[in-house]
């Protein structure tokens, strides 16, 4: 028989050795004091019985290699419990004070109140830790959690001028959560949401003291009490149930696209004279608020004071109760900078979907109320806006993230959508790309003739660029290829100042069928070159 060396540490240990979990184990027969820590023994000093019996108790770590073994946080959270024991009891405290007073003055209930309040000397452990890789914009992790503790937590219920108290006691929890960190952002701590769900029923044992004897003694009370707990938080907890916990609140990076504002720029009336010969040579700018989008244009009307445009733009709406239009009219200048000849916004929240609605606006220098320049004339401009809402489909997204609900049915073939609606195409990163004579890769997107492409990362085989590109089309691109190829660039001249490094057609079919793909894709004419693309597609 091979014997497995196992290194255990006392803070693991104390997991496991509780005495009443022991064969030999003497029960405690003097009711003072209430808690006690455990008398924890080293391994080698036990029968094999008491082996067997510790044998699912072992760490994750050791039975299963995709586990992660976590001394260090083990031990930080050792040397911390003193402080984080205090801190939750605190938060305990304040949070089941509400609580208490709800049932004071009910059922001849005096008063409620801690008696003592702490969680005992003992931590809880990290049995293994194991990480997911989605290729998501997540950070997916499994821990193992037990604890042993042994807490001393007693409250006095005042009922008809008596005291009765009530003590928890030898506190025993193991359970898996699954804890997903979605979305990641570019701003601290780097996460907009903590969502947590539990991959199996959880194990709850404890004892309850009341009027001096433990009542979970009573035969057929604890089995009945185990059963309601498990009940209790498998109904609430258990996947594909989650607990969503918002960390960035209202952050931009969390909202996804609910729609299309539809913009016709109609007209301007007396612009101010900004050249020399009494005329000028406007245009309009326009762009959402607290979107990183380039911003739309529409074309020069030369020496014109009151042009006429009738242009029409699509701007993509996430938030359409907080977001607003932003109209900048500008004088066309061929050598510097162009003069600003003012500007004007509309709140989104003004438009009735699919209601079509008319601005007749004064153009101001800028949006502060009290500036004096403000009161000057600089013409009027009138603009057309529509806001269409995304229609709402129950197409499953391909590739979601491990830990997101289920449920949802997949779109068939023979109902995909006809209407138009939003392409949006999400270059995240490129691994083991490599050219012949130079490595500075960007991706160039061939679309129904539009070029876009994204910035050059200088000498870099794996380059993450995390890049949106957005196409606003008439109908669903049910029969379209999109042609991604990632490219190299060198400045100066020389014979070989470009090169492909690896290219793909993707076929728009599965997206428009499913409404998202996330995805890595083999690159032609490459060795082992791939990149990371998300899609999505919105009917409008």
């Amino acid at each position: 028989m091979c014997i497995l060396p196992i290194k255990v540490t006392q803070v693991e240990l104390s997991a496991w050795a509780k005495p009443r979990d022991l064969p030999h184990s003497q029960p405690e027969l003097s009711p003072e004091p209430l808690t006690k820590d455990p008398n924890i023994r080293p391994i080698n000093e036990l029968d094999s019985t008491a082996l067997h019996s510790l044998l699912p108790e072992i760490p994750s770590w050791v039975k299963n290699p995709d586990y992660d073994r976590v001394d260090w946080l083990n031990k930080f959270v050792h040397d911390m419990w003193p402080y984080l024991d205090k801190a939750i009891c605190r938060t305990i405290k304040q949070m089941a004070e509400p609580i208490f007073g709800q049932y004071t003055g009910k059922f001849c209930i005096e008063s409620i109140q801690f008696d003592s309040l702490t969680l005992g000397s003992l931590p809880p452990t990290v049995q293994g830790v194991k990480i997911y890789d989605t290729q998501e914009k997540d950070l997916v992790l499994e821990p193992v959690l037990k604890w042993a503790g042994n807490p001393n937590i007693s409250v006095i219920v005042k009922a008809l001028s008596l005291p009765v108290t009530v003590q928890l006691l030898d506190l025993q929890i193991c359970l898996t959560p699954r804890i997903t960190m979605k979305p990641l952002v570019p701003s601290f701590p780097c996460f907009a949401n903590v969502i947590v769900s539990l991959m199996e029923k959880p194990h709850v044992d404890f004892g309850l003291k009341l009027l001096g004897g433990d009542i979970m003694a009573i035969p057929g009370l604890y089995r009945y009490v185990q059963e309601k707990i498990k009940e209790q938080i498998v109904c609430l907890y258990l996947w594909p149930k989650v607990l969503e916990i918002p960390i960035l609140e209202n952050t931009r990076a969390m909202k996804k696209p609910v729609g299309v504002l539809h913009v016709k720029v109609v007209r301007a009336i007396n612009l101010r004279k900004m050249d020399l010969l009494g005329k000028s040579d406007p245009y309009v700018k326009l762009c959402l608020s607290e979107e990183k989008l380039p911003a739309k244009k529409t074309t020069i009307k030369m020496s014109n004071l009151s042009p006429e445009w009738n242009e029409q733009f699509k701007l993509v709406v996430k938030d359409p109760e907080s977001q607003v239009l932003e109209l900048h009219v500008y004088d066309w200048d061929k050598v510097g900078s162009h003069d600003k000849l003012g500007m004007q916004v509309i709140p989104l929240r003004l438009l009735t979907p699919h209601e079509t609605k008319t601005f007749e606006l004064e153009l101001l220098k800028n949006m502060n109320l009290n500036d004096p320049q403000n009161k000057r004339n600089r013409g009027q401009i009138v603009v057309e806006a529509t806001f269409n809402p995304f229609k709402e489909t129950n197409r499953s997204s391909s590739g979601s993230s491990l830990g997101d609900e289920v449920g949802e049915v997949e779109g068939d073939h023979e109902n995909l959508p006809t209407t138009g609606g939003w392409l949006s195409i999400i270059i995240q990163s490129a691994e083991d790309v490599e050219g012949k004579h130079h490595t500075n890769p960007y991706v160039l997107i061939l679309f129904k003739g539009e070029r876009k492409k994204t910035k050059l990362v200088k000498n870099c085989r794996d380059p993450v660029w995390n890049e949106e590109f957005q196409f606003m089309m008439e109908e669903a691109p049910r029969d379209e290829k999109i042609h991604i190829e990632v490219m190299s660039r060198r400045k100066g001249f020389n014979f070989h100042s470009k090169e492909s490094l690896g290219l793909v057609d993707m076929d728009l079919m599965d997206v428009v069928n499913n409404g998202r793909i996330n995805d890595k894709f083999h690159l032609i004419n490459s060795k082992n070159g791939t990149i990371l693309v998300e899609m999505r597609w919105k009917s409008i």
